[in-house]
């Protein structure tokens, strides 16, 4: 089984370059339960091109459960 989330890879700091450094965020939950690893890799794809990821690059990612 696998849980689709998604989780910010940066956070602001106005003392780093570009005012962000390295920082994983808190994971929020789209979809858990999957059956294959297929079916999440496609939810992950699906919603990264759809959705921006913006200054702190926040995208969609899968785990086995």
């Amino acid at each position: 089984m696998y849980k689709v989330f998604t989780r910010t890879f940066w956070r602001n700091n106005p003392a780093w370059p570009d005012g962000r450094e390295p920082g994983l965020g808190k994971k929020t939950t789209l979809k858990k339960n999957i059956k294959t690893e297929a079916e999440a890799q496609q939810i992950c794809r699906d919603w990264n091109r759809t959705h921006e990821p913006g200054k702190l690059s926040r995208k969609a990612e899968y785990e086995e459960t």
